[in-house]
């Protein structure tokens, strides 16, 4: 049995960062993964640029049972620790939109950074090794397929079950339960939602249409960003924000207009184009497939100054108050990443280390902090994995 300073369960995000900044302060590191190649979810981020931190990251920006959790980490290791490290590898970078940083290249070039680090602290990489059992003694004991390894610390980082298809699974929960911790029951977010009955033929005719800038709102919590309607229901970055606030039942307020008055452009147009169709207006203030569903039947071949004011203001109300209530999401093979997780009252906020188990960490996506799409969860990642990197 060989054995470590730090065994890291997870060659992702946070099991790199982990890994590196403890393997460059000394600690004889191993990092163990069953994939194939390390950084998988890296590798498919931002559509393969790798929208890898924002500018704008804070910890309002995080949700968790414990909304103070965050705080520590993301103080000590801040996007800016992470955007100088990116600069220091001559990683051509550029701001997308809402302060969202991607690379102008490949994400490969983040994984090649995060490895290149960790071989400057002689880490060592095993993938392909299926772990088969994980025990405590006086050490921690890793059993895989191609062998035992042992050390005193161990780092759960091999995230949540989103995305199933790049191997995902909940077993950091499988593990923290077996000693112990106690999980936030774990959900898909940043997902899309699905729709039932008439809204879902409605949203089918719908699927491909995208709304630039819309708002979406579930009681005060709101986001503006563009909206896109799918053959299954709603998606698009407004709609995966809201998501992971949404609980079933709750009811979703849709406005496609956030700029505009639906009402008073509908009623002017009576006035002043008295022969137009509705639909014709209607296009002109949302994108034309969109007026043309939202036109009730019995409006479509008639003129503005033939249909009633309360006509046009049921029409108006659906374009700027549209109440949604989502059957469900498209769970976690879409899902973003995973809400819930490792429960946060179990953990150090300055270690990422278990109260109750010494040598014990989780960090990144596998804990009870999910961060908004944008760059927020890779900085998660970056944060708590040098937080515990720097604890080991």
């Amino acid at each position: 049995m060989t054995t470590y300073d730090v065994i890291i369960l997870g060659a992702g995000a946070a099991g790199l960062m982990a890994a590196l900044t403890a393997g460059q302060r000394g600690r004889r590191v191993l990092v163990l993964d069953h994939a194939e190649v390390p950084g998988k979810k890296i590798l498919i981020s931002g559509g393969g640029r790798c929208n890898f931190t924002n500018l704008e990251c804070a910890p309002d920006k995080f949700l968790s049972n414990n909304r103070h959790f965050a705080k520590s980490a993301l103080a000590r290791y801040t996007q800016f620790d992470f955007i100088d490290m990116v600069a220091r590898h001559g990683i051509a970078y550029h701001e997308k939109t809402l302060g969202q940083l991607f690379c102008d290249g490949s994400a490969r070039a983040i994984v090649t950074m995060l490895l290149d680090e960790a071989a400057r602290g002689d880490v060592t990489l095993k993938l392909n090794h299926a772990i088969t059992d994980v025990r405590r003694a006086d050490h921690f004991v890793i059993e895989t397929d191609k062998g035992s390894f042992s050390a005193p610390a161990l780092i759960l980082a091999t995230g949540g079950p989103s995305i199933p298809k790049m191997g995902a699974t909940g077993f950091a929960y499988e593990v923290a339960k077996r000693f112990g911790l106690p999980i936030i029951p774990p959900r898909p977010a940043l997902v899309p939602f699905t729709a039932g009955g008439a809204e879902l033929d409605l949203m089918t005719g719908l699927a491909g249409v995208a709304v630039p800038d819309a708002r979406v709102s579930i009681g005060k919590r709101a986001f503006r960003e563009a909206l896109l309607f799918t053959h299954r229901g709603l998606s698009g970055p407004a709609i995966l924000q809201i998501s992971s606030y949404w609980q079933p039942g709750e009811t979703v307020r849709l406005d496609l207009l956030p700029e505009g008055d639906a009402a008073e452009a509908l009623l002017a147009a009576k006035r002043s184009r008295a022969k137009s169709e509705l639909k014709t207006i209607l296009a002109q203030l949302v994108p034309s497939r969109l007026a043309a569903a939202l036109t009730p039947e019995a409006a479509a071949a008639r003129a503005l100054a033939d249909l009633p004011d309360k006509l046009l203001l049921a029409v108006a109300e659906k374009v700027q108050r549209w109440p949604f209530i989502p059957v469900g999401t498209e769970g976690y093979a879409k899902a973003e990443v995973t809400a819930g997780g490792i429960d946060t009252k179990a953990l150090s906020s300055q270690t990422m280390e278990a109260a109750d188990v010494p040598g014990l960490y989780a960090i990144g996506e596998a804990v009870d902090v999910t961060g908004w799409l944008g760059g927020y969860n890779f900085q998660w990642a970056w944060s708590s994995g040098w937080a515990a990197g720097m604890a080991v």
